[in-house]
């Protein structure tokens, strides 16, 4: 705890800028503040650039763009809160934490009610000033950070994308764009790993609100005790500990978007809050009685069912309408495997300069055939990995997992592995093999694809399988299409055809 500021020197020395780093603009009149903050944010990441009144740290934000604004409520000249009034005026997305050294938090709720990101009382706890302090940054580069749908892989003009030309991918996309002029509340469901958060901000960046604030909460991840707190603030004295008004997020967000992940974890209590806040726009603090009005989107996402949920009184129903209005299904890694390929390339280029140059096919072959329970996710921390233990500039097999590189050699890439269905005899689908399938082998094949078709009602089995049938002959090939076109037994024109109608030649050499 900082039990009082020692001065050592009126003006800490200023850094130079590295890179991306994060810039922080101090606005405090006391010299021995600004010192301080210095000193607890001496980090190569963080750049510090400091004002002694509002006129100054004005003229200062539109020069330096910081991503995050820290500001002291009373200062000489122009006041805290002008200053606020104006720095929202000039950019909505910055996040402005507001500081005050006085008993009364009076005024750092007014500042809260202009949209401030949050306050901080004098003499500050360190550890609980950090962790405001990187929220805010996270918070800032959520904003800022666009996120597109549909990246063009040949160009290294893009940091942050959703990456897939598979069918159920082009589906999210559609539905991306055509949720761009709409308000609607938002329903992302999909495994862990999915990239749901992705998608959420996506829909953020390319809505009405992309000017102002998007914030995210994990309602898993926070006690269930303080999740209600966190979400819609509370007054003094409300339970124990609250010794001072809190603001939640649905304050803080007025006007803006807010991500609610993972809310199939919320308790009963707190799902009829949420309820009353999508019927009518407005809410009470915990401990208050005084309904307060915010026009917040809300965007929720779930890994959960929660149509099972509900069944068993787990969920309230008519919750699960209220947030069902749009919703937005990402499909597991195993049934977009053809993305593999596209992902890898992507993962590559974002971890960063580094001698990798390429995956050879055997290390590729292996990550196409994985079962990928932890989806997306999962492929980039395996190849976050592979990147670290690779000697030379390409990945091999070797530098995956053991338990990777161990799988056995079944035919990954064929038409039952790559729709993640059971290959009841090898002959099936290998289109090498001289003995024809027997027809209790096909039938067997036919039940299993029919099993994974009805695990989602959007599935279509004949043009799922016929896709993927042209693909791995192709393979088998080396993407001659005469070969491949008799290997089908159908005509080169018909092939052409169907090459074009699923789109295959962007994913394959074809000749």
């Amino acid at each position: 705890m900082l039990a009082a500021w020692t001065v050592f020197e009126t003006r800490a020395p200023v850094r130079r800028s590295f890179g991306n780093m994060d810039k922080l603009l101090l606005i405090d009149d006391e010299a021995d503040v600004l010192y301080s903050f210095h000193r607890i944010f001496d980090s190569p990441e963080i750049e510090i650039v400091s004002a002694s009144s509002g006129e100054e740290g004005l003229k200062l934000f539109s020069k330096a763009k910081p991503n995050l604004v820290i500001m002291d409520i009373r200062l000489g000249g122009m006041s805290g809160l002008e200053t606020l009034r104006r720095l929202r005026q000039l950019d909505a997305k910055a996040p402005v934490i507001m500081m005050t050294a006085y008993g009364t938090t009076q005024a750092a709720i007014e500042a809260m009610k202009l949209g401030a990101y949050d306050y901080l009382l004098k003499p500050f706890d360190v550890p609980k000033l950090k962790q405001i302090v990187l929220g805010a940054l996270k918070a800032a580069r959520d904003m800022r950070q666009v996120v597109s749908y549909q990246p063009l892989l040949e160009t290294e003009d893009y940091a942050l994308g959703i990456v897939g030309r598979s069918e159920p991918m082009q589906q999210v996309f559609k539905m991306i764009g055509q949720l761009a002029a709409s308000d609607a509340t938002v329903l992302i469901t999909g495994e862990s790993g999915t990239g749901k958060e992705l998608v959420a901000r996506a829909i953020y960046h390319h809505s009405q609100r992309s000017t102002q604030p998007y914030l995210a909460v994990n309602c898993a991840a926070i006690p269930e005790n303080l999740l209600e707190s966190e979400l819609f603030g509370h007054e003094k004295g409300a339970f124990t500990g609250a010794v001072a008004q809190h603001i939640g997020k649905f304050e803080r967000c007025h006007q803006g978007t807010l991500f609610l992940d993972e809310i199939g974890d919320m308790t009963p209590a707190t799902q009829t809050k949420i309820l009353r806040v999508l019927q009518s726009g407005t809410f009470e603090r915990v401990g208050g009685n005084q309904p307060i009005r915010a026009d917040v989107r809300i965007i929720a996402a779930t890994n959960k069912p929660l149509e099972q949920a509900v069944a068993a009184r787990q969920f309230r129903e008519d919750l699960f309408y209220r947030l069902n209005v749009v919703r937005i299904h990402l499909p597991p890694l195993r049934e977009r495997r053809e993305d593999i390929r596209l992902l890898v390339q992507y993962f590559l280029k974002k971890l960063g300069p580094h001698p990798l140059r390429s995956i050879s096919n055997e290390a590729l072959a292996l990550l196409e055939q994985h079962g990928w329970p932890g989806n997306v996710r999962e492929l980039e921390n395996i190849l976050r990995r592979a990147v670290v233990m690779a000697k030379g500039d390409v990945i091999l097999p070797g530098d995956l997992p053991p338990e990777m590189a161990s799988t056995p050699k079944t035919p990954a890439r064929g038409a039952a592995a790559s729709l993640a269905l059971p290959t009841p005899n090898a002959d099936v689908v290998n289109p090498s093999s001289s003995e024809p399938a027997a027809p209790s082998d096909l039938a067997a094949l036919a039940q299993a694809l029919f099993h994974w078709a009805r695990q989602d009602n959007r599935r279509k089995i004949i043009p799922a399988v016929e896709r993927e049938l042209i693909i791995q002959a192709l393979r088998e090939t080396q993407g001659n299409q005469v070969h491949t076109a008799r290997l089908l037994g159908i005509t080169r024109a018909t092939l052409r055809k169907r090459i074009e109608k699923f789109g295959i030649k962007r994913e394959i050499a074809i000749r």
